[in-house]
Formats: C-alpha cells, structure tokens, sequence
C-alpha cells in the first residue's frame, strides 16, 4: 500500500524577508504575537552542534550524506543514531529561497526516495528555487535501522502469521493476535534502544537540527500523508522557527497521538481513515450506477448490491482464479477488501474499483465461459502486474512493518490488551463496513500490555500554538486513508492555519488539478495563501468517457490518463493482500 505521508510548510515573516525577491508570508503582519520555542525544546536542540555534512555526488543527480545525532536530546553527548539525507540542488541558485524539507508518510516512507523522486512531480518553478531535501527519519531505509528481531528467520516466525490484509474468522484473529503481541515485546526488548527513541518528536528535532546544517534561518516543508504529521509536530515544537508548512492529506494530530478520554479507543476510532475509504467507495458506485453501463462496466443491476454480494461470497469461501500456465491464485475477502483500499488510493479510484470489482463479480456469477475468461485474464493480470512491482519478502532483512509499528506505537495511545482487537474490529465494521477491519487491525502490536517500550519525550501536545507563520492544510474530500474531516479539524485546531480543500480521488492532492498545485506552489515561493474557503475540483473525474470496446484497452486508457497527473510516491502503513502484490 502506499501508505500513508504526512507534510507540513510553515511560513516565518522574518526569514522570508531577510531573503531577496521572497515576500513575507500572508497577513503574517496582521497575526497576533507567535508562541515562541519552549525553553525546553530550546535546550534539546539547540545544544547540539550544526553536523558539517560531507555531501557526496550520488544517483548522478543528487548529493547524499550521513551524520550523527543524538539518540536521546536530553543526552546529547550520549548515544548516536546515524540519519541519511539527500539533496537535489536548486536550478537557479543565484534566486534560491533556501531548502524544501520533504516527506512521503508511511509512518516508514523514505525522505531521501521522495526528495530523488521530486523532479518527477514537484514543479519547474519550486524545482528552480529550492534546494529538495528528504531525510530517512530515524530507523528507516538509508538510516540506521530498526531492527525487532535478530535475523530474517526470527521475523518471519512471527510476521508469516500476520501476513493477511486483515484476518478474518476466529482462529485467524487468534493467530494473529498471538503474533501481534510476539510483535509488541520484540520490538520491545531487541528492537531497543532505537525502538523508544523514534516518536514524531524525535523525528522534528533531527530536521530541526539538520536544517541549520543546510544552512537555513527557517524551516521549508512539504509533508504528504503520516508526514503532515511531522509537520504540525515541528509547527507546535518550534512555532517560531519555520518559513512554510505544506501539509497534504492531512491527519489530525490530537486524533493521531489520542487523550486521556480516548486512550483506550483503536486509533482509528479517532482517525476515522475506514470512514474515508468506505464514503468514497460509496460515492463511486453512486456514481457508476447513475453512469450507466457505457460509461462504468460495474453499472448492470445495483452496483452497491453487487459490491456486497461479493463480500458477502468471499466471506463464505475465498476465490481461486487460475492462469493459462496452470497457477492459481487465492483472493480472500481480506484480500479483495485489502485491493479495494489500494484502488482507492489512486487517482483513477473509480475505474480501478468497478473494473476490479466486475472482474471478481463476473468469476463469482456469470454463467458465459467467455465472460468468464475475459474477467480471469485481466484479474490474473492485475496480481502478475501488482507482484512484479512488489517481490515478496526474503532476503535481506525488511523491517518495514517495524518502522511503522515503532513511530505508531511510540507516538500513540493504544488500547492495553491486542486480545480486545477482535471485538474493537466487529464495532470498526459496523461503523465504516468493509475498511473498519483493514484499517484497524494494522495497529494490535501496539497494545499497551506488549508494546511496553516508551520514549519519555515524546509529545503530545498542545496542537493549537499560535504561530509565527501560517500553516497551510491541504484535504482531499474522498481520502481513503486520511479523512477530510481531519483536515477540517486540524485546521480549526491550529490558529491561523489555512484551510485548501479539493475534490479529487485518491490520497494527497498535489499534482491532481492545477487548482491545487498552483495553490501550494504559490504558497512555498511567495507566502500568498489561497483565499479562505478555497475548493479545488480535481481533474480527474471516472465515469465521464464512454467504455472503449475492447475491456483491456480500458486500463491502458487510465494509465495514459492518469500519468498525466503529476503525483508524489507517498507512503503508506504495510498491508498485504494477493491483489495487491505482498504476498
């Protein structure tokens, strides 16, 4: 999956001043007087020499290095972690504004991916006037890893039990439960000490420290997706110390972390992600069913029957689909469910789900053989394709699951027993059908009594610090992953921040419309923020062209479309299922 990246881009009037050609960030003039950083967090980071980073040329384009930093900030000439970071120069340094801080999400998507990616997707414009800079947060990809286990060997022991989307009936819930909580206390006595030092907080006080290594009075920022977290994070912790905060696909930071009053909720009771996914497959089959059958090949009969119909039938016994070699594949309800999820991630949402779902629909009903060998041939194609993208887990060590199990579980409050996750699971579904399990259950390692590892600074708040910039909030109405209503949320929570919403499918928004892209760049060059109440349409909307005749050119025609959509690779927490390639 591609998970789930979170931004944040904070404007700071004086720096942005002190630069030539940029102007001061919107009404930064007019904003009451800012909160300062915390003498606390002043101590912390401020304490620790700027690294001299002894940048090399890598990837033929970009410049890489490595550097220490302190494990724990109230020790900072204890224990190191080694971080990676990576820059793409900007093209017209005689203009430059300074440094663009990225991030993909996950929590575990790699910054020095997404910064080599950036040309790919970011603008002319930012590409000119910005040095790109991703750093692998702590733990993850080129930094230093994380590691639960001692070997692949011992992982697999335990992850090979997890290895579903969700699970699904009473002994796969018991099995992955026992898995989850082996999961919990690895990562909480091997996995150590790096495992009780990779909170969010953590994560802001490297950048916070890495920005001054390049060289910047303020802070630049672009966070897509869990990332929007780090950069409402850094807005709180250093309110005063940033120029711009771009966060795109926006979680709520109270609802990520959770309360006293809602410590013992699922996370995603708080975050609602299922409820996203759930009202935009809704609203794709109401708009496929108002289509018509030549505009969305799910349209014959009721297509919102039709998607519970073949829940209901992968519940009772899973799908075998076989190939012209003689393979077969196995597609379990988790499975489809898991794949549904997927498609909506993408902006072609529509297209992906009802061409999906009419594949495994027809296998499941139509009593032509000829139907029957289309749908098999272009559903085998989907697994090939999605597979040949993923390879499966082996060699070497992927620690993928546990780079997102050690922000999460470290960063929130979970529920204290994994054995509750049943139970919570069947309220998650009734809730928002069909997600509230796929959403859920990624977080039962992470229960209180198992996951026992805590990092003693990490924060939790306050999220509503008056800053010395404005934060710009970018939510997507039919996010699968971070619902539009944490956005909404997050905005009110923040004073001064600046609400950007728009209508496209998939998860973030930038490169989806130009509304939208323009909106943000405006903001990163010039400080101009959109005007208040600003809705975005997206550009790609399904169910508009005519159905071409041959079924397979429908999916190259949705490629060539949707490649035009300039996207960034945001990342998302591991799940894996048969129709999306991990397994």
């Amino acid at each position: 999956m591609p998970p789930l990246g979170r931004t944040v881009l904070v404007a700071g009037m004086v720096a942005s001043l002190l630069v030539a050609g940029v102007g001061a960030p919107a009404a930064a003039s007019a904003r009451a007087k800012a909160d300062v950083t915390s003498k606390q967090e002043r101590k912390r980071v401020d304490s620790v020499p700027t690294p001299k980073l002894g940048w090399y040329k890598c990837y033929d384009i970009a410049e890489c290095a490595t550097t220490l930093l302190p494990l724990d900030y109230d020790n900072p000439k204890g224990a190191k972690t080694e971080v990676a970071i990576l820059r793409i120069k900007a093209k017209d340094q005689k203009h430059k504004i300074g440094s663009l801080f990225l991030n993909p999400g996950g929590p575990g998507g790699s910054g020095t991916d997404i910064a080599l990616f950036a040309p790919y997707f970011l603008s002319k414009s930012v590409l000119d006037r910005f040095d790109i800079v991703g750093v692998d947060p702590r733990g993850i990809a080129a930094s230093a890893n994380v590691k639960c286990w001692k070997s692949v060997k011992d992982q697999t022991a335990v992850l090979q039990d997890m290895n579903v989307a969700f699970p699904w009936g009473k002994a796969e819930e018991a099995k992955y439960v026992n898995a989850a909580k082996k999961f919990g206390k690895a990562c909480s006595t091997t996995g150590k000490p790096l495992t009780g030092a990779m909170s969010t907080a953590e994560v802001v006080r490297d950048m916070e420290v890495l920005r001054r290594a390049v060289g910047d009075k303020k802070l630049n920022y672009l966070g897509f997706s869990y990332g929007t977290a780090i950069g409402q994070y850094y807005a709180n912790m250093f309110p005063d110390r940033f120029r711009a905060i771009v966060v795109d696909g926006v979680l709520d930071p109270e609802h990520w972390v959770g309360t006293k009053k809602t410590a013992n909720q699922e996370q995603d009771e708080r975050l609602r992600s299922a409820d996203g996914a759930y009202r935009a497959l809704r609203e794709i089959l109401k708009r496929c069913d108002a289509a018509g059958e030549k505009y969305c090949e799910f349209a014959a009969g009721d297509p919102v029957a039709n998607f519970d119909y073949i829940a209901r039938e992968l519940r009772k016994k899973p799908l075998v689909v076989t190939d012209e070699e003689g393979g077969s594949f196995t597609i379990t309800y988790a499975d489809f469910v898991g794949a549904m999820l997927g498609d909506l991630y993408d902006v072609g949402a529509g297209d992906w789900v009802t061409m999906d779902s009419q594949f495994v629909y027809t296998l499941l009903t139509s009593s032509s053989a000829a139907a029957k060998a289309t749908a098999r041939k272009g559903l085998v194609k989907r697994i090939k394709d999605a597979r040949a993208k993923k390879p499966a887990r082996d060699f070497p060590y992927d620690n993928g699951f546990e780079t997102f199990a050690s922000v999460d579980c470290t960063d929130a409050l979970h529920p204290k027993d994994a054995g509750s996750w049943p139970a919570l699971m069947a309220k998650a579904d009734k809730r928002a059908p069909y997600f509230g399990r796929a959403w859920g259950w990624s977080t039962a390692q992470c229960a209180r009594n198992t996951w026992t590892v805590r990092d003693e600074d990490a924060y939790t708040g306050p999220w509503n610090r008056r800053t010395a910039a404005p934060v710009l909030i970018v939510g997507t109405k039919w996010d699968p992953a971070t619902n539009y209503d944490d956005a909404v949320s997050a905005n009110k929570r923040l004073p001064g921040s600046r609400l950007l919403s728009n209508t496209n499918w998939g998860h973030t928004s930038y490169g989806t419309s130009d509304c939208a892209t323009n909106a943000i760049d405006n903001y990163l060059l010039k400080g101009t923020l959109p005007a208040k109440g600003t809705v975005c349409q997206g550009a790609y909307q399904p169910f508009l062209e005519p159905l071409p005749d041959d079924p397979a050119k429908s999916a190259s025609a949705l490629k060539a479309a949707v490649a035009e959509s300039k996207r960034p690779p945001v990342a998302g927490p591991p799940m894996p299922s048969t129709l999306n390639g991990t397994r």
